[in-house]
């Protein structure tokens, strides 16, 4: 494994549940060549905690800024007002619009709402060139229906945590987005396999979004930047190439769409 290089395009790796070793688990991302490690926004709450550790690890980490759908509640235009003064300030540098989308999993009470954010976001992301990172928990349709009615030539991303089917995963490459496919790969029963078996490489990136859904054999617990090699190794065995390949090619997609040389 060692002269391969790896990406984590989607980790909350300031979230509390890293309070007590957050060092430690970066340290083991980069014994595990996971160089490169993409952070993408919740709400207020986290985005000091986010942007330190970007300052701290700013060889390997890079920020994003958005407000997560399920951080969308009736003071949601305040929680964009901060994204938008964020995006300004020039003494910040992001590199993606994230984590956007729509959740009609837990709460549909501000489905409204969350709708709204989700496109000023997505015209935040045309305007800055930045690729969106979307989160589609139940909501995948209504997604792509908007995506579909704002479609701009600078509009690219990635469906986070993509677990739908065959022709979902159709619609989000034609659009220009990736795909992120994270440890649900290692679950037997998720259909993921049978819908990674038949795209290309060329439209998939790799993704932990720990500290949740952790691959086998680890599942249950805190999942970390360290497992992205075991994500690589599912898609390598589906897709009858080497582990090198599925690294090589994954994380000169998530490069060449996060712009980072």
């Amino acid at each position: 494994m060692n002269n391969m290089i790896f990406a984590d395009t989607h980790t909350h790796l300031y979230a509390r549940e890293f309070d007590d070793d957050r060092d430690a688990v970066m340290d083991r991302a980069v014994e595990q060549n996971v160089k490169y490690i993409f952070l993408p926004a919740i709400d207020t709450e986290y985005h000091q905690s986010m942007l330190s550790l970007c300052q701290k690890h700013d060889k390997h980490c890079f920020p994003m800024m958005g407000l997560h759908p399920t951080s969308v509640k009736s003071n949601y235009k305040e929680e964009l007002r901060v994204v938008n003064e964020y995006l300004d300030d020039p003494s910040f540098k992001f590199y993606g619009i994230g984590e956007i989308g729509i959740d009609l999993y837990w709460d549909k009470t501000f489905r409204e709402e969350q709708v709204a954010a989700f496109r000023s976001q997505v015209e935040l992301a045309i305007r800055y060139r930045l690729p969106a990172i979307i989160h589609t928990r139940n909501s995948f349709d209504i997604a792509v229906d908007i995506l579909e009615k704002m479609k701009d030539q600078h509009l690219t991303g990635i469906f986070h945590c993509f677990g739908g089917n065959a022709g979902q995963a159709d619609k989000a490459t034609k659009l220009g987005f990736k795909l992120g496919i994270g440890g649900i790969i290692t679950y037997k029963n998720s259909g993921l396999q049978q819908v990674v078996e038949v795209i290309g490489l060329e439209h998939l990136v790799l993704e932990t979004d720990s500290p949740w859904l952790t691959p086998v054999p680890y599942r249950g617990q805190r999942n970390e930047s360290a497992y992205i090699p075991i994500i690589a190794q599912k898609i390598a065995e589906i897709k009858k190439v080497s582990v090198e390949e599925v690294a090589k090619v994954t994380t000169g997609n998530a490069l060449a769409l996060f712009k980072i040389r």
